[in-house]
């Protein structure tokens, strides 16, 4: 066993996170009772609220989720009545985002942070879509769980708010029941509910918060094609690959040590001492993948005359879009969100005249758009909306059999039978936007059970009048199909 083998067994640090959190859990449930620097929620004072999340790593849909939960939230409380602030990875990739909210690095280190900040605030609210799952990296669910749980014990407002629970690994489930228990978690789909209600913590119904997201006007994103090549006639063929087989992301420290000597690891390497996951199964799974994919589109070019476009919803999906690019028989552009702000990429995809994604949240983003779209999926948050939405024939996993004949059938169906995909996300919205109104309802109920003080704005108990402003494209699909 080599001396990265070695260092590797000796320490855990997936175990050694959680165990350091959850001691700083305890000490702010013991600290003291008079200690000016906990925060504490008076009648009449703003409520400074702490989010949780993913944001500053230029991934679309996590921006868009909170960049909707802020909007909405300061239509719940008022803006005078409401002080946000929120973690991000890199302020450098969120700058420019999330209007009048102070936005706090998150370090790479993180445990203290959070024991010095949740402290700081009469709540926490975790917003990351994928928040109770250890698929994609358990540091990252440890840290909003944490955070919830912080909140927890000092008596505070504890919400996660429109989640998704998933696999989890034991230690991992047992951390969420022993932190997340006193939290309300808003669930965006009832598999959820199950999950996290078998570990003992409260939920209720939900939906995710993208769904009123306004992008730049329409001419901005077909501007952006035009300038990719479009000729402004062809249909266009969006397709948003990712690689669905480097999750999850796990601490190295041999790697970590390995990189800083001789600079091996690098492809894989995350951030910090995190690296994707790797092996030659892996690599094959991606290849078959990848050229599924490329199957589908060129059988498909090759029956219309189509413009092609690759999307990457995340800065990390560059890589996938380029690996993809090599394999078709045409030369394609390759649009990435490292390039195009939410506004702009948003834009873009409702420019699309189909999409075909691995991605949630470009599916999610598109629908207002009413592009006919299909997933190709790596976990259960495509597959639930799909069949929330009453096309379950319109999602693949991403290592079928076949996966390029199957995925052709599938685009020749949002090609020729448009209209009727269209229509089942015109009847699917006015749902999602009641749910999103009923969290509204939701958020308010929980902040007088821990805080009877507190006043709300007199307003009607409806959906409607919990969300946030909505666009004239909105209304017009509410007109339409509600």
């Amino acid at each position: 066993m080599g001396l990265f083998d070695a260092l590797k067994k000796v320490v855990d640090p997936d175990r050694a996170l959680q165990a350091w959190v959850s001691t700083l859990i305890e000490a702010s449930a013991v600290r003291d009772a008079v200690s000016t620097e906990r925060a504490r929620w008076q009648p009449g004072e703003p409520l400074k609220l702490l989010l949780a999340g993913y944001v500053g790593t230029r991934n679309t849909g996590a921006d868009v989720r909170v960049e909707e939960m802020i909007r909405q939230f300061r239509h719940l409380f008022g803006d005078d009545q409401l002080s946000l602030s929120l973690m991000t990875m890199d302020p450098a990739l969120s700058a420019g985002y999330f209007r009048r909210v102070r936005q706090v690095q998150l370090p790479q280190v993180y445990p203290p942070f959070l024991y010095s900040e949740c402290t700081q605030h009469h709540g926490v609210i975790a917003c990351e879509g994928s928040m109770f799952k250890s698929k994609f990296a358990e540091a990252l669910t440890t840290m909003m769980a944490g955070s919830l749980g912080m909140a927890n014990v000092e008596g505070k407002l504890s919400v996660g708010y429109g989640a998704e629970a998933g696999h989890m690994t034991p230690r991992m489930r047992e951390f969420v029941r022993k932190h997340v228990a006193g939290s309300l978690v808003i669930c965006r789909n009832e598999p959820s509910r199950g999950t996290l209600e078998a570990l003992g913590v409260r939920t209720t119904s939900g939906t995710d918060t993208a769904w009123t997201f306004e992008p730049a006007p329409p001419e901005v994103g077909q501007q952006i094609l035009r300038d990719a090549g479009w000729d402004g006639v062809k249909p266009v063929l969006a397709i948003a690959p990712i690689n669905p087989f480097w999750w999850p992301v796990r601490p190295d420290l041999g790697k970590a040590a390995a990189r800083a000597v001789s600079g091996e690891f690098a492809v894989e390497h995350y951030r910090s001492i995190y690296f994707h996951h790797t092996s030659r199964e892996a690599d094959a799974k991606y290849d078959a993948y990848l050229d599924g994919l490329a199957e589908a589109a060129n059988a498909f070019a090759r029956e219309e005359d189509v413009f092609i476009v690759l999307v990457g919803s995340e800065m990390l999906d560059r890589l996938s879009c380029e690996a993809l690019a090599t394999r078709l028989d045409a030369p394609a552009p390759v649009l990435v969100s490292d390039e195009l702000d939410m506004y702009q990429f948003v834009s873009m995809l409702r420019a699309c005249s189909m999409l075909v994604s691995s991605r949630f949240h470009a599916i999610v983003c598109s629908m207002a758009g009413l592009v006919p779209s299909a997933g190709v999926t790596m976990d259960e948050r495509i597959r639930n909306l799909m069949n929330d939405r009453e096309t379950p024939e319109l999602f693949l996993e991403v290592d079928d059999d076949d996966l390029g004949p199957r995925l052709l059938e599938i685009i020749r169906i949002l090609h020729t039978e448009g209209d009727r995909v269209r229509d089942a996300i015109g009847r699917a919205y006015p749902k999602q936007l009641h749910r999103m109104g009923q969290m509204g309802i939701e958020l308010l109920d929980e902040v007088e059970r821990v805080y009877p003080d507190y006043e709300r704005i007199d307003r009607p108990r409806t959906w409607d009048a919990h969300l946030p402003a909505l666009s004239p494209n909105l209304q017009h699909i509410m007109e339409t199909w509600s």
